[in-house]
């Protein structure tokens, strides 16, 4: 189970003066419970995914949990709570969030150089929620109560995931055939960032009419937040510009605008074949909210190969691919090389912007530990059975009604003279935790 940690306040021995108004610097060692048992978790919630249930989540978790072990990704972000339990041992973590959530504690992971690494499981707060679904947490999180979540986590598989970094350098003599540098159609020489958003993917990166979408959707996003409440809505949004861009063709010359190499192999014959309005690489089983594009005839995909999937895909493909259908699979691939020639639209992650003329190199940063949900078939609580037979052991416990705690939760003294006193065994306040009916009528 998911040890509460301890905090140990340690006066550090400071080397200046104590004269008055001088102050002692105090640090503080975070230490769990002894126990082989023991897996200290630590929540990071972004409040601002999934409407209001990121709010609500922080607020379940911080009454369920320790408050200590829960942090609000918008007050400094993950860097805080991570650096305070580095040295914990069998460190667990856990992301409500978008991708994009899980890509940050992932990255300040890689900032910290944390050894060993901590494995990360998410609930799904976000629009897409690729990484989530081929974990097997669903797309979207369902108001499912926290301790069943918490036992989910407990009981999840644990799996490496392939990060993979971009090293981009600026195409300083881009060349374009002649009758792409005579017509004004999409590529035209418009501003462009002088790299994508990020430099490190988990999920996939693409280029092309996707990429234009989600970037659309970015800039909507930016112009009137408050339209953009709902995961269903945000979908809405996709379908709206997607069937915009079919119908006007957007991209059709991406394959005269790129080159591409894929292990040392020149593959843009075969884009200007397929003529692909898009080009993805992809890490995960899971692509633009849900669907599958990589067709398993074409190779066994997995998250932890060291391979990156690689296809093309047309407007005409996309829409299709909510109904099951796939892209035009090209290889499988360890390293990738993209000299673009026009400034084109490129999207990491779901993070979308325009990319002026570069060169782009794609390999294997390292890997990353995730826990992986439990398929129903195989699925199994786990809790321990020390803490369900240990009968004999009673704890002294104050009890309170929710309402009680939060109007009176910044007056310790005040919760403890309300609090009704009782003896409870561990297996009663597992009980308790866990929201079983009978218990939580003694308190209500």
């Amino acid at each position: 189970m998911f040890g509460q940690a301890v905090c140990d306040e340690l006066a550090s021995s400071g080397s200046g003066s104590s004269g008055a108004g001088s102050t002692e610097d105090k640090a503080f060692a975070l230490k769990p419970i002894p126990g082989s048992s023991v897996s200290p978790l630590l929540v990071f919630i972004n409040p601002k995914s999934g409407g209001n249930q990121g709010l609500k989540l922080l607020q379940k978790f911080q009454w369920l949990l320790n408050p200590r072990q829960v942090f609000d990704l918008t007050q400094g972000g993950p860097e805080f709570g991570l650096k305070l339990y580095q040295k914990v041992e069998r460190l667990q973590l856990l992301a409500c969030g978008g991708d994009g959530t899980v890509g940050w504690i992932l990255s300040t992971l890689d900032q910290l150089e944390f050894s060993p690494q901590p494995a990360l499981a998410v609930i799904p707060l976000g629009t897409g929620n690729d990484l989530a679904r081929a974990l097997g947490w669903g797309g979207g999180y369902e108001d499912e109560p926290v301790s069943k979540l918490l036992l989910h986590v407990n009981a999840g598989e644990p799996v490496s995931l392939d990060r993979w970094c971009l090293d981009v350098e600026p195409n300083t003599s881009p060349s374009l055939p002649s009758k792409l540098s005579a017509e004004s159609t999409e590529g035209e020489d418009v501003p462009g960032e002088p790299a994508p958003p990020l430099k490190v993917f988990n999920n996939y990166f693409s280029l092309g009419v996707d990429a234009q979408i989600a970037l659309e959707f970015h800039e909507a996003r930016e112009a009137n937040p408050e339209k953009f409440s709902s995961r269903l809505r945000n979908k809405m949004f996709y379908g709206q510009v997607g069937g915009k861009d079919l119908l006007q063709r957007k991209w059709k010359n991406l394959s005269d605008m790129i080159s591409v190499e894929l292990d040392g192999k020149d593959m843009t014959a075969r884009l200007k074949e397929i003529k692909c309005h898009a080009l993805v690489f992809l890490n995960i089983s899971s692509y633009a909210g849900g669907t599958r594009p990589w067709n398993s005839a074409s190779g066994k995909q997995t998250l932890d190969d060291g391979y990156l999937e690689v296809l093309g895909l047309t407007t005409y493909q996309l829409p299709l691919l909510q109904a099951g259908g796939h892209g035009t699979c090209i290889a499988q691939c360890k390293r990738a090389r993209i000299v673009t020639h026009k400034t084109i639209p490129m999207q990491v992650d779901g993070e979308a912007c325009r990319v002026s003329p570069v060169v782009i190199t794609i390999q294997r940063r390292n890997q990353a530990k995730l826990i992986a949900k439990r398929r129903s078939s195989q699925e199994q609580l786990y809790v321990p059975s020390e803490m369900i037979r240990a009968k004999q052991m009673k704890i002294g416990v104050k009890c309170l009604l929710m309402q009680d705690y939060e109007l009176h939760q910044l007056d310790p003294d005040k919760l403890r003279s309300i609090g009704l006193s009782t003896l409870l065994s561990l297996s009663e306040i597992l009980a308790v935790i866990l929201g079983t009916e009978e218990h939580m009528s003694q308190f209500s």
